[in-house]
């Protein structure tokens, strides 16, 4: 692969409250490390429920990024750490799913997406099953989806 392709590849990880979202960030920081490229981190904000006065709803959502931007900020220097490199940070709102698929459409810099399955036994979750079954003519770049139990060790020999 050229040089060039390798540093231009970005993999695109799913930031989200879920146990496993470490092992696919893990994977992606080193599989960029080892193979070149960039990590990005998409953090999508679900939308509020119904709320009565729109400067609370405002208020709650402007909350809601607040939080967003900490959280990416935190993950951003621990993919510093492993790659060396700064990630890019994607902070959309709406319904995940849909979100991931508009970004992937629109942003032709995201190479690889990098999902991990569930660690408790229930099945891929939601994400992994849309996207493996009735979204998936609309994915334009490859999934990978790494085992969510994974430690670092086997982390470490896969890629």
């Amino acid at each position: 692969m050229p040089e060039a392709a390798r540093r231009d590849r970005v993999f695109l990880v799913m930031v989200d409250d879920s146990a496993e979202r470490r092992v696919a960030m893990r994977y992606a920081c080193l599989r960029a490390r080892n193979g070149g490229g960039r990590v990005a981190l998409l953090r999508v904000i679900e939308p509020e429920g119904t709320v009565e006065w729109a400067g609370v709803g405002a208020m709650l959502q402007e909350e809601r990024r607040e939080e967003a931007e900490k959280l990416l900020s935190g993950l951003a220097a621990e993919v510093q750490e492993i790659t060396g490199g700064l990630p890019i940070l994607l902070i959309r709102e709406g319904e995940p799913r849909d979100e991931l698929l508009a970004l992937l459409k629109e942003d032709p810099r995201l190479s690889i997406l990098i999902l991990a399955s569930g660690v408790n036994g229930g099945g891929p979750g939601p994400l992994i099953t849309a996207l493996t079954g009735r979204y998936a003519p609309q994915l334009r770049v490859p999934l990978t989806i790494v085992p969510g139990n994974l430690d670092d060790a086997e982390l470490d020999r896969v890629t």
